[in-house]
């Protein structure tokens, strides 16, 4: 299994409407090929910080499978507008277990 967790800055002011982007972008992410439970977490520590991470069930999803998908496309173009920066993204594997949402 593949954790794939992301830091995404938020421009400054637009951090309600990039949680109502998101809240629209979730199920996109939630039904492509791969994906198992993501989850998305703001961050106290800076304002515009966010964090994502993702359970996938193998690297495929990680690394292609969502990336090279409509549904990525879909997901950059409801969230992308937001981002103050280019998402640090990292991938981790190993047996990670989270319950199905």
């Amino acid at each position: 299994m593949i954790l794939e967790a992301a830091v995404l800055q938020v421009r400054e002011g637009t951090e309600a409407a990039f949680e109502e982007a998101m809240v629209k972008a979730a199920p996109v992410i939630a039904g492509s090929l791969g994906y198992i439970a993501p989850r998305v977490a703001a961050v106290r520590r800076d304002e515009g910080t966010v964090s994502a991470a993702g359970a996938m069930g193998d690297a495929g999803g990680a690394h292609g499978g969502f990336r090279q998908s409509a549904a990525f496309v879909e997901w950059r173009t409801l969230i992308g507008p937001f981002f103050d920066a280019a998402p640090m993204v990292e991938h981790y594997e190993g047996a990670l277990r989270w319950p199905r949402s």
